[in-house]
C-alpha cells in the first residue's frame, strides 16, 4: 500500500485510530480526520511522516472535502476511505412518566453516523474515481462502519439501530454505482468492541454485554477492527458486503 492515499473519519481514537495506525505501518499516507483536534493532532505527532490530521465534523460536507482533498494528495491519490466517526445514544421511546424519545437526539443520530457516512462515501468516490485503475480495473474501496444494533438493535437503542442500518441499506446500491469507476463499497457491523464510547458503562453492563458473546468471552480489539478493514480493502471479491465482527453475539 506504499503511496496509497487513506483518509479515516473519527480517525483520532478507537476504532478510527487503529485503521490509522495499521495503514501507516502498511506505507500508506494517511489523513485522521476528526472533530477532537487534540488527539488526532497527537495521533499526526506520533507517526509522523505521512500522517496529517485534519479537523472535520463529517455532517458539513467542506470539511469533509477537505480532508479528502489531503488524502488525495498522496503519490497515488486516494485509494482508501474508512467512514469511523459515530455517536451513540441510548434514550427510551417511552421513559419515565411517558416521555417520548426526543425528535432532536434522533435527528443528531442519524446526522452524525448516517448523514456523516453518506459524505465520506460521496465526497470520497468523486477523488477515487480521477486516480489511474489498477489490476482488474480497481480505483479503490470505501469502508462505512455500521454495527450488531443496525442489524438487530436493542431495546433503547432505536436511534442508533436506525444509523447504522441506514448504512446497511447503502451498502450495496453504492456497490452497484460505484462498479463502473472500479470503486468498491463495503461496511464492517462490530458488536461490542473497547473503544471511548464504552467508556462511560458500568461494569454490570459491560459484564453483561460479554455474558452475549459466545466466542471470546471479552469485547472486541479495536486492532481486530482494522485487521478486517485491511482485509477488505485487499481483498477484491469482497464487494457490496456488509461483514459482522461481533464473536457471534446476537441481541435477544
Amino acid at each position: 500500500m506504499d503511496g496509497y492515499g487513506v483518509v479515516v473519519s473519527g480517525g483520532s481514537s478507537g476504532l478510527g485510530a487503529a485503521v490509522v495506525r495499521r495503514f501507516h505501518e502498511r506505507g500508506a499516507q494517511v489523513t485522521i480526520a476528526d472533530v477532537n483536534s487534540a488527539a488526532g493532532a497527537e495521533l499526526a505527532g506520533e507517526l509522523g511522516e505521512r500522517s496529517t490530521f485534519v479537523a472535520c465534523d463529517v455532517r458539513h460536507e467542506d470539511q469533509v472535502a477537505a480532508a479528502v482533498a489531503q488524502a488525495a494528495t498522496a503519490p497515488a491519490g486516494l485509494r482508501v476511505a474508512v467512514a469511523c466517526a459515530g455517536v451513540g445514544v441510548v434514550e427510551a421511546i417511552l421513559g419515565h412518566g411517558r416521555t417520548v424519545h426526543r425528535q432532536e437526539s434522533f435527528e443528531a443520530t442519524l446526522a452524525v453516523n448516517l448523514v456523516g457516512s453518506f459524505n465520506v462515501l460521496r465526497i470520497a468516490a468523486r477523488a477515487i474515481a480521477e486516480t489511474s485503475p489498477e489490476e482488474d480495473g480497481a480505483r479503490g474501496v470505501v469502508v462505512l462502519t455500521s454495527s450488531l444494533s443496525g442489524i438487530e438493535g436493542a431495546p433503547g437503542e432505536v436511534a442508533y439501530a436506525a444509523s447504522k442500518a441506514g448504512v446497511v441499506g447503502m451498502v450495496l446500491p453504492a456497490a452497484r454505482e460505484l462498479a463502473a469507476v472500479g470503486i468498491r463499497v463495503n461496511a464492517i457491523a462490530p458488536g461490542a468492541f473497547d473503544t471511548p464510547m464504552m467508556d462511560g458503562m458500568s461494569d454490570p453492563l459491560k459484564a453483561g454485554y460479554v455474558q452475549g458473546i459466545p466466542f471470546p468471552k471479552r469485547f472486541g480489539r479495536p486492532e481486530e477492527f482494522a485487521a478486517l478493514v485491511e482485509h477488505v480493502v485487499s481483498n477484491r471479491v469482497v464487494n457490496g458486503a456488509t461483514l459482522r465482527i461481533d464473536g457471534g453475539a446476537r441481541h435477544r
